[in-house]
């Protein structure tokens, strides 16, 4: 299995002791929220596919209808499970029972955290909740978050438009609230506002930073990205990819420490920032619509603050990631790179020099199914999932592409865009009101 890099949770420096980012033990095996424990695309590390699958795929142990319309992934801390979807009332965090072993779920409740049904391109929610202690996150796509106790009631709540001045997104607002320790870091995209630290527990804003003019690389909006943690060069950062391009916020006061217009497009700016690499020192950034990518190398430069080095920029021809999200592993990039009916082709990219290493238009690769591929790394191995419903198993691995099974769900709904989540043992698959659940480990 190759070596999985450091969490930022676990580099920390200097102020990084005033953010505690544990706020209350997670269970082993949870996927608590976007991108699972690390927001890295990673299921903890005790989790596996278990053993080759057959020519059905792996085993279906239950499904169960009632999620609502949307393509949000799925939250899972100990036996409850969480994600969002619109419903008649207007858009919902759903929670569900989990089941013991051969057990059958149940939908424990729904509560409404939108004014009506949002409405815009691809009607249906995107936000994966953040789930810590007794609350999660979430944001609509209306532009707004909430603040839920995981039993169902709404704590507190913030409209972009209200409050920040915020305008409409094409496609609806698609990020999953960041919380660090007690704060929660979520992206309005106004010019009073790009994003916005709060009292996780209160709602009480702490900073809020405006839209720099640095950041010229497409459109000035939120983008649909979501925020990570970096302690690159030493100093405790959020890093977001924006409609205007990738930006880093001192996480003490929200100051500006670095930003670009690298790798934004003038549609849409989706998959979350890369961080890591030597030392956790590099950020690597992605867009589709030939947008291309972007790699930064991050130095100290005085106190908290920021050297930042652009080491490269990859035109869209040779890498762009629409909306699937990549993986990280021992300095190396797994992603499907393309765009539209062409964004299936695996590819895996040193990340230090941006080589492709196998896959993408080198080898004029083509996945298993079609369209952009949501992706995961489980153990020593990734799951695409294709937009056209298929799930590719795939080893983790420089050596070259090596496809080690596939299967289509038993619920397609093209475009199949929700993120498979993996979780004690299971498999969670979202196919817009249905839940199904197959076998994963041994």
């Amino acid at each position: 299995m190759p070596a999985r890099l450091l969490s930022p949770r676990f580099l920390a420096f200097g102020v990084a002791a005033l953010f505690a980012a544990v706020v209350s033990p997670l269970t082993a095996g949870d996927w608590p929220q976007w991108r699972g424990p690390e927001r890295d695309g990673f299921a903890a590390a005790d989790e596996s596919l278990g053993p080759a699958w057959g020519s059905d795929g792996p085993e279906e142990l239950w499904s169960l209808e009632g999620m609502g319309k949307g393509f949000a992934s799925v939250a899972v801390v100990g036996d409850r499970l969480y994600t969002t979807g619109n419903f008649d009332d207007g858009q919902r965090v759903v929670a569900v029972d989990l089941p013991a072993a051969g057990g059958q779920p149940s939908i424990a409740w729904s509560k409404s955290f939108t004014e009506g049904v949002p409405k815009h391109g691809y009607d249906g929610s995107r936000s994966t909740p953040t789930v810590v202690g007794d609350k999660l996150y979430v944001t609509g796509s209306n532009g707004s978050i909430a603040c839920l106790s995981t039993e169902g009631e709404v704590l507190w709540s913030k409209d972009f438009a209200k409050e920040y001045g915020s305008g409409s997104q094409s496609w609806g607002y698609a990020e999953s609230p960041l919380v660090d320790g007690d704060r929660v870091i979520f992206t309005p995209g106004s010019e009073k506002a790009l994003m916005v630290c709060c009292d996780r527990n209160t709602g009480k804003e702490i900073w809020k930073t405006p839209y720099p003019p640095q950041l010229t690389g497409g459109k000035r909006e939120a983008g649909y990205s979501s925020a990570v943690i970096s302690e690159g060069g030493k100093v405790r950062h959020y890093v977001q990819m924006t409609g205007g391009g990738p930006i880093g916020l001192r996480a003490s006061d929200g100051k500006v420490l670095w930003g670009s217009d690298a790798a934004a497009n003038g549609t849409a700016v989706i998959p979350t920032p890369l961080i890591g690499g030597k030392g956790g020192n590099w950020a690597f950034v992605s867009s589709g619509y030939g947008a291309g990518a972007a790699c930064f190398k991050l130095s100290p430069a005085g106190r908290n603050e920021l050297k930042v080095e652009t080491v490269y920029e990859l035109e869209g021809r040779d890498f762009q990631n629409h909306h699937g999200q990549m993986i990280l592993a021992d300095g190396y990039v797994y992603a499907g790179t393309g765009h539209g009916g062409s964004a299936n082709s695996p590819v895996c990219l040193k990340l230090e020099t941006g080589e492709i290493v196998w896959g993408g238009g080198k080898d004029k690769l083509t996945g298993s199914g079609s369209g952009s591929a949501a992706v995961i790394a489980v153990g020593d191995e990734l799951l695409f999932r294709y937009q056209s419903g298929q799930i590719s198993r795939i080893a983790l691995t420089t050596k070259g592409y090596e496809e080690k099974g596939v299967f289509t769900p038993r619920v397609v709904k093209d475009p199949s865009w929700a993120h498979p989540a993996v979780a004690g043992g299971v498999l969670f698959v979202r196919e817009q009101d249905t839940l199904m659940a197959y076998r994963a480990g041994e």
